[in-house]
């Protein structure tokens, strides 16, 4: 096995070890959103992905949090 190799797959193993993190947050985020603010509300926290989305008016946030970790959230009925 090669050194970029070995690199890729030890990203690989960190970005595994941070999913339940990542999951247990869109959660949160989600089921505060709709608490507050009514249901409908989703999303998405990842690196390296793009959207095309049908949103409410005045209700889409789109950040980057730690210079990488995208986060997309948004509501439609």
């Amino acid at each position: 096995m090669g050194e970029n190799e070995g690199k890729k797959d030890e990203a690989d193993y960190k970005r595994l070890q941070t999913f339940p993190l990542v999951r247990s947050a869109a959660k949160m985020i989600k089921e505060t959103m709709d608490k507050k603010f009514g249901s409908s509300w989703h999303v998405v926290i990842g690196e390296g992905f793009g959207f095309e989305i049908t949103h409410e008016v005045k209700n889409l946030l789109y950040l980057y949090f730690g210079g990488t970790l995208a986060v997309c959230v948004w509501k439609c009925s």
